[in-house]
């Protein structure tokens, strides 16, 4: 449907405002709130409706539905006082007031050729690549097989608890439930979805409920090829269906979190730089990031900025920058260590002055604290990111680390196991084990400790510190051995590596768990 007043269009399908055919900027949220207000522009539309429909029935504050309604207004060139198409009925709610009254136009649905055969769609590698687009995905309703009874509701409920869910993902453009669950059949065409909705990617998925178990298959496709990209299966007891739910749906969003950028890397390796816009140039910086390498962190920060030179206001790659800069400084790439730390601070500012409500912004934010020794203030910003998206397993990881910096390793526990089932393929994964290596370590568990600082010291990727906390975990469980084997292993990865490195890196703030690191690494000869 596409509601048309004044010279504006309100297109549901395409989830998009324009004026004089000209596509308008918008938060998701709030062309939401336009919709809701547009389709039911013959009455009024109250405040707990509104937040029921646009907010899912959250707690939230007069503020909050103020602010989303003074963004719709802006959009429309509307005000608080002349309310001449947003109308405020006090106490009550809201109301669309369009003279001469909304036009509605319905649409009729097309299926267009899937682009991988489409000569006219393939890109033009001379020329660059207009405008910057996050990433889209629609969530489409699942299929029930089987006696759902009572639990019909979930072919519904899971697909919208993965909407309000992956909403939180800043670098994902999420299409709202009101589009895309008008998608219902057996197996969903593709290239329709793509051609109506306009979205890259898709989530489809079919609900198995026999007597008291219930299956959950799930598959993420590429709308412009076809393919799949990831798919799982999930069981459980419907006896514990809320609690069912609420893991497959935070298994859902991390696994979405990792593999969707992977794919669009690699989809950007096949472009020039030159020719790459923002949002593909981050993506391909984010793999070359998370390597924990000097040459692939230089190629980050290379991507990065570039980023940032097709939209210098782009959140997500300042955190990035701050990212490659505090890896400077964490790994000492550069001698002046200094200059990165104060770079990394700079970098996460901006981020945040940016967006501040993107957990990334925070997460860096919370790492410059880190860098800078002060680990209480790195545990506020790692909370808050955690708090903006629940299912951040590198955010919910580091507050565990920097929580057992400041000496509660026992604490920690939990975050760190919480983050390594939330992201088992996380390109921080050996990280997360390490660190749980060091909880343990410290808490007198030795033999357990030395099994989770070698799984992470062998891991892909792990760079020379994880090798120095295996050394470390040897050498106080008393294998002297293995523990040289490990020091020397540290240094094949970084010939500088020493105690002092380490330390500066991981500032434990307790100084009896400092000094029994600091003495195990140097009676190495780190």
């Amino acid at each position: 449907m596409i509601f048309l007043f004044e010279d504006f269009e309100l297109d549901s399908a395409k989830f998009e405002l324009r004026r004089g055919g000209e596509r308008i900027a918008a938060e998701p949220q709030v062309l939401s709130l336009l919709l809701l207000l547009a389709e039911n522009n013959d009455r009024l539309v109250s405040k707990d409706e509104i937040v029921e429909k646009i907010w899912d029935g959250r707690a939230i504050s007069d503020a909050a539905l103020s602010s989303r309604i003074k963004s719709a207004r802006q959009l429309l060139d509307d005000d608080g006082k002349a309310q001449r198409l947003i109308r405020t009925v006090h106490g009550r709610g809201f109301r669309f007031a369009v003279v001469p009254q909304i036009r509605r136009v319905a649409l009729p649905v097309t299926v267009s050729e899937p682009e991988h055969a489409r000569s006219d769609l393939l890109p033009d590698a001379d020329a660059p690549h207009a405008g910057a687009t996050k990433p889209s995905i629609a969530i489409l309703p699942f299929r029930l097989v089987g006696v759902a009874g009572a639990y019909a509701p979930l072919a519904e409920a899971l697909p919208h608890d993965l909407i309000t869910s992956l909403s939180r993902l800043r670098w994902l453009f999420v299409i709202a439930r009101g589009s895309s669950f008008r998608f219902r059949g057996i197996d969903p065409d593709l290239a329709q979805i793509r051609s109506v909705l306009g979205v890259a990617y898709c989530l489809s998925g079919v609900i198995e409920i026999v007597g008291t178990r219930m299956a959950v298959s799930v598959e993420l496709a590429d709308t412009r090829t076809g393919g799949v990209i990831w798919s799982e299966r999930y069981a459980g007891d419907v006896g514990n269906i809320h609690e069912v739910r609420e893991q497959i749906v935070a298994h859902i969003v991390s696994e979405l979190d990792v593999h969707i950028p992977l794919h669009e890397a690699g989809k950007a390796r096949l472009v020039p730089t030159e020719h790459l816009d923002a949002w593909s140039a981050y993506h391909l910086g984010l793999t070359h990031m998370f390597r924990f390498t000097r040459r692939d962190n230089e190629q980050a920060g290379i991507l990065f900025t570039h980023a940032l030179s097709k939209d210098p206001g782009f959140a997500r790659a300042l955190a990035g920058l701050s990212f490659t800069r505090f890896q400077n400084a964490f790994l000492r790439y550069t001698p002046d260590i200094a200059a990165e730390i104060t770079g990394a601070r700079d970098a996460a500012e901006r981020a945040m002055a940016n967006d501040p409500l993107d957990p990334f912004c925070n997460l860096v934010m919370g790492r410059t604290h880190w860098i800078e020794k002060d680990l209480e203030g790195s545990s506020s910003w790692l909370d808050r990111a955690v708090q903006l998206n629940p299912n951040y397993a590198q955010a919910v990881y580091l507050r565990g680390l920097t929580q057992t910096m400041i000496g509660n390793s026992e604490t920690a526990d939990p975050d760190l196991g919480l983050a390594m089932k939330l992201s088992p393929l996380d390109p921080l994964h050996y990280a997360m084990m390490s660190t749980r290596g060091i909880s343990l370590m410290l808490r007198g568990k030795h033999e357990d400790s030395i099994q989770w600082a070698e799984r992470a010291a062998r891991a892909p990727g792990a760079h020379a510190h994880i090798a120095l906390v295996a050394a470390a975990a040897q050498k106080i469980a008393g294998h002297d051995a293995p523990a040289r084997r490990w020091v020397e292993s540290a240094r094949q990865r970084a010939p500088n590596i020493s105690t002092e490195a380490f330390l500066e890196a991981f500032p434990f703030a307790d100084p009896d768990q400092r000094a029994l690191i600091e003495n195990a690494l140097k009676s190495l000869g780190a």
